[in-house]
């Protein structure tokens, strides 16, 4: 759709310039005025707003410039699957729109099959947003099969979709299970307070292995303990010190196996 938008902007821009310059060079006056009025008069109008609406199109129909004015992703992205991305580096662009930047992010997405591939999105981020963009930083994206030089930031508000491309990552990458998201997404959730918290050493992608001792406050006040492990991102760990309250889920006929639920740590 860009594609065309901007051919068709460039072929009204040709043709208004081309007739501006026929008629110019094709005009014969009448009388005692002079040829030169071929080229002043109305059609003077015709290169002037071609010259002025070619960039304005161009700009406004910039890889993620359009989204930002939109709220939406580019028709092409739309119903593309979405992917899980790690930003790898990010640099502005040079480019603004309402005093807001644009930033060009590197990122290393997994599809929907668990491969990866490098990619890149750019989008306009408001200055009070520009320090989360930042290596390592994890996004939902919209990437087009076979074409994977370029992707877009997920913009469909299509949360269970994100959700669920997450969770499969997470169990490609052992950090979760198929049993624990069930706990997660059926369970009874409540609140819990860190009792105890130790380190086992164990290391996966870049997640920390931390065992919790809990008590656990069910819906109706009473409370019982429990101890649970969870692979969590370096910045996660400092969620659940002891004294912490955190929120779990977890199944009335096996309370023993509770799940946290804590913040996305980007």
């Amino acid at each position: 759709m860009t594609t065309r938008i901007r051919a068709l902007t460039l072929l009204a821009a040709v043709a208004a310039i081309g007739y501006y310059l026929w008629h110019g060079l094709t005009y014969r006056s009448e009388g005692l005025a002079g040829d030169e009025l071929g080229w002043v008069g109305w059609q003077m109008a015709l290169p002037i707003i071609a010259l002025t609406i070619v960039p304005i199109v161009f700009a406004f129909t910039g890889e993620g410039i359009a989204q930002a004015f939109t709220g939406r992703n580019s028709a092409a992205f739309r119903t593309g699957p979405v992917g899980i991305a790690t930003v790898t580096s990010v640099r502005q662009t040079g480019v603004s729109v309402n005093d807001q930047p644009q930033v060009r992010l590197e990122l290393a997405v997994e599809d929907a099959g668990g491969h990866t591939f490098d990619s890149h999105a750019k989008v306009i981020v408001p200055l009070t947003e520009l320090a989360l963009f930042r290596p390592g930083v994890v996004l939902p994206v919209r990437y087009l099969p076979g074409r994977t030089d370029k992707v877009e930031i997920d913009r469909s508000g299509d949360h269970t979709a994100a959700q669920s491309a997450w969770n499969e990552n997470m169990i490609r990458r052992g950090l979760t299970t198929p049993a624990k998201l069930d706990i997660a997404a059926r369970g009874t959730p409540a609140q819990a307070v860190v009792q105890s918290l130790s380190v086992p050493g164990e290391i996966r992608d870049g997640y920390t292995k931390v065992a919790l001792d809990l008590a656990v406050t069910r819906p109706d006040g009473t409370t019982f303990t429990t101890h649970t492990e969870k692979f969590l991102p370096p910045a996660g760990i400092d969620l659940v010190q002891i004294g912490r309250i955190v929120k779990v889920h977890y199944l009335p006929a096996d309370e023993q196996d509770v799940v946290l639920s804590l913040p996305v740590q980007t």
